[in-house]
């Protein structure tokens, strides 16, 4: 089965092109130069840029097996060749050529060599990146995974799947950042492979923990992390993935992530490995209980590695782990909160995996081969550290469309950044004005309506957003009031009545640091995408269909009406009193894509369904903005084109707020 990238319906093996939209299955448009690139090549033909969808590989085979043999398929060969199989202490692992192929059906290609084995888990295990030539091709467990989210199955049918790969399967289902999510796997004779999320190039957690700008109050962030996913990898003994240093990485929002999940041997210990020069950088694994002290031997080495100096509280947290003063994992949290306290961290729930959740967890494996995790029922709150900005950037365009005449659309952006850098500290201060304004009423109607909408509030907010403070709710109703009765006065002086009545919508979005403020008239509406939650819908249209919803009818129902679409309010048309602005504040806490869009962007859910391909791209540093929003105009036109489209981005990077944290 064959998931279109577009509109994700599922074609069948043999298409070339998405029977629902018409996507080609057999090639993708290069992100850099436009070029048309085979879905199964890693880099652009033509400018070289990385196209390819690469999987991390991990191949494991069970130490006390030996002799087996792991066929992989040879680049150019029809038939099998058996591996190269070197013995490492008790264990044999595969050595594959680079350009091999993982599977029989040459789907995963192997992209470099295979690291060193590791015999510190459960299996001798080896692992790589691997190229997916067939990257439109549902995995058996894609597939399981999808149906049981659907509901469509009462439980995860795991017989056949590696032993490795229910791990993580299970460990999914507590939906935690810090786990990769599995692709595929299966199994041959002893050998498993298991086919995960990619983050070898994620940022490494030693090589920010050693960063002059990196203070105590982030160090302690990061070790709290250490405790919730500690809490979430005992009950399926993978303890061992938080002590592998190269393990431990940092996505784009600095929170701590797994590269891939360690399983421990029963009845075992971790103790310091001493590497040639004497520096502790790993652990082997001794015949003894895992207890927490593990934690403080792993961020003692990180100390040392990293050439900090432990600070205030924490050396006294190291010295109680070290003679057994603290022997649980909620003591030892306890403490970190209090750390946090004194250093004036504010601390409030975030991740809880519920008692519920993580019983739910265990139906893949074995009850009795889990310890009793009733314990574990208390809430687990998180410290959260306060957040400030630590990049404001935007782009807009808008274009007529390709079967309007004239654009009636307007929009307006109007920013103010001050930053100071200095080399242990960097402070950002910045608003921002984003305002979208979809008109009506024909040539010289809408065009006038929305241009002077987005004038009006501009001028208004000049005048009345002079500190640091974010206009409160009456401030915003009142410029949008204002807007409103600038452009009727218009329709009154010039007579106008009916449908001659110009007007238009409006989305505005406010920005002051990480507070933001949203209003809106009409069907124009605000996105924000952010890695954790996917894309949300901010606004809710003022439009016929959405009134009845909210008056309790099925939305079958109410969008079958013939004025489904029709809108209830508009700037422009009637006075103050027959409009009530829509207006919500929230926070930006983690790095976010704010989109502003008019209908003709937003039509036929085109945001919903080009998210992943179009959207999420953009929430890297690396992605250009203007580059980006011109790119969605092009989708707009290509996919809906009836009307005008408008589209402002607005990315907000966060770091946590260390003021007052020092070292």
């Amino acid at each position: 089965m064959l998931i279109c990238p577009q509109c994700k319906f599922e074609n069948p093996h043999a298409n070339k092109f998405c029977q629902k939209c018409g996507t080609s299955l057999t090639h993708k448009v290069c992100p850099e130069c436009s070029a048309e690139v085979p879905v199964s090549a890693q880099l652009c033909q033509q400018c070289g840029a990385e196209c390819g969808t690469v999987w991390w590989a991990i191949i494991a085979q069970e130490p006390i097996l030996t002799g087996s043999s792991f066929v992989p398929t040879q680049v150019g060969k029809d038939e099998e060749d058996e591996a190269t199989v070197s013995s490492t202490s008790s264990s044999s692992t595969p050595q594959l050529a680079v350009g091999s192929y993982l599977d029989q059906e040459q789907r995963y290609q192997l992209l470099e060599p295979l690291s060193a084995p590791k015999e510190n888990a459960a299996n001798t295990e080896v692992s790589a990146r691997v190229l997916d030539c067939q990257p439109y091709q549902l995995s058996p467990i894609e597939a399981m995974l999808a149906n049981q989210e659907q509901g469509l199955t009462p439980s995860i049918e795991t017989n056949g799947i590696p032993s490795l790969a229910k791990v993580y399967i299970s460990l999914q289902s507590q939906t935690h950042p810090g786990i990769p999510l599995i692709h595929d796997a299966w199994q041959q004779d002893d050998t498993q492979v298991v086919i995960i999320q990619n983050r070898s190039h994620w940022q490494n957690l030693l090589d920010l923990w050693q960063a002059e700008t990196t203070t105590s109050l982030q160090i302690l962030h990061w070790c709290y992390q250490m405790t919730q996913l500690w809490t979430i990898l005992e009950p399926f003994k993978c303890r061992q993935s938080l002590l592998e240093l190269s393990n431990l990485r940092l996505d784009e929002d600095q929170t701590l992530a797994l590269q891939q999940l360690y399983v421990e041997p029963l009845n075992s210990q971790p103790a310091i490995d001493e590497s040639d020069d004497g520096e502790a950088d790993t652990f082997a694994l001794q015949g003894r209980p895992f207890t927490i002290q593990a934690l403080g031997q792993i961020w003692q080495i990180l100390f040392r590695q990293s050439q900090r100096t432990q600070f205030g509280s924490i050396v006294q947290i190291l010295e109680d782990l070290q003679v057994g003063r603290i022997q649980k994992i909620a003591q030892l949290r306890s403490r970190l909160e209090e750390t946090a306290a004194e250093l004036e961290a504010p601390v409030t729930p975030s991740f809880q995996p519920t008692l519920e959740q993580e019983l739910d967890a265990l139906t893949i494996l074995q009850a009795d081969e889990l310890e009793d995790i009733s314990a574990k029922a208390d809430d687990l709150p998180t410290v959260v550290l306060s957040m400030q900005l630590s990049s404001l950037e935007d782009a807009g365009r808008t274009d007529v469309g390709r079967q309007r005449h004239h654009n009636e659309d307007c929009f307006g952006i109007e920013t103010k950044i001050n930053k100071l850098e200095l080399p242990k500290n960097r402070v950002l201060q910045a608003r921002g004005l984003y305002i979208l304004c979809d008109g009506m009423g024909g040539h010289a109607g809408g065009e006038i309506a929305s241009e002077l909408a987005v004038n009006t509030l501009r001028n208004y907010f000049q005048e009345h957003w002079i500190t640091n403070q974010m206009p409160t709710e009456d401030n915003i109703r009142e410029a949008v009031y204002l807007a409103n009765q600038a452009i009727f006065q218009v329709n009154q002086q010039d007579a106008r009545s009916g449908v001659g009545r110009m007007g238009t919508t409006l989305v505005m979005l406010l920005i002051q640091g990480t507070q933001a403020a949203v209003a809106h008239v009409g069907d124009s509406r605000l996105y924000r995408l952010t890695r954790k939650r996917g894309l949300e819908q901010i606004t809710v249209d003022h439009e016929v269909g959405q009134r009845e919803i909210a008056r309790g009818v099925e939305a079958s129902i109410a969008y079958a009406r013939p004025d489904a679409y029709q809108l209830t309010q508009a700037l422009g048309p009637r006075d103050e009193n027959s409009i009530n602005p829509d207006v919500e504040f929230f926070e930006i806490v983690e790095d976010s894509l704010l989109i502003l869009a008019s209908d003709g962007l937003s039509d036929n859910d085109l945001l919903e369904i080009h998210c992943q391909n179009h959207l999420i791209p953009i929430l890297s540093s690396d992605a250009n903005l203007e580059r980006s929003v011109t790119k969605l105009i092009d989708l707009a036109n290509e996919y809906n084109g009836h009307d005008n489209i408008t589209a402002i981005l607005v990315r907000a990077k966060v770091r946590p707020n260390m003021e007052g944290s020092g070292e």
